[in-house]
């Protein structure tokens, strides 16, 4: 999408593959998305009327495009809802050893487990972070983001093979 009519306009990226009409009197319940990426409060079926959501998920692919991997995983999901409600995450050496405090700090305003204390849209673009990010910061992200998406390639053919061999044992037993 482009951002205005002008010839000059940014582009803008979007999915609708789950969008409504939006309404502030209502507040949207459904728990949808993908689980690592999903905010507390949608795991709490509370509803959510604000962008805290967005910017939940937002801390989840910064944190991602940063070192290269989810800050929850598990492979069960009842394991990393609870991750994720608590909000329980750490930036673990040596994969963030080269990142500025101010970028953790950065993560860490996003994933607030309260949607009230999380950044805001907003005031998002005068985070002094991403303001005066170093460039060594910035120029890695593409590098992480392919080691990320391979290795969930990687685990995703992984489960395939080990039920097929389920399968197979069940089928002969």
């Amino acid at each position: 999408m482009l951002a205005t009519k002008a010839e000059d306009s940014p582009i803008k990226l979007a999915d609708f593959g789950l969008a409504r009409i939006y309404s502030a009197a209502s507040a949207m319940k459904t728990a949808c998305g993908t689980p690592g990426y999903v905010a507390p409060e949608v795991l709490q079926n509370k509803g959510y009327s604000s962008g805290a959501v967005d910017m939940w998920s937002v801390g989840v692919i910064l944190y991602i495009l940063l070192c290269g991997f989810p800050p929850f995983y598990e492979e069960e999901l009842p394991a990393l809802f609870e991750q994720i409600l608590k909000a329980r995450y750490d930036f673990p050496s040596p994969w963030w050893d080269t990142i500025s405090q101010e970028a953790k700090n950065t993560v860490k305003g996003l994933l607030k487990v309260e949607p009230a204390q999380r950044l805001k849209s907003e005031n998002f673009e005068a985070v002094p972070w991403l303001l005066n990010a170093p460039e060594s910061q910035l120029t890695g992200a593409q590098a992480q983001l392919k080691k990320y998406a391979a290795s969930m390639k990687l685990k995703k053919a992984a489960r395939k093979v080990m039920m097929m061999q389920k399968l197979a044992k069940a089928a002969s037993g």
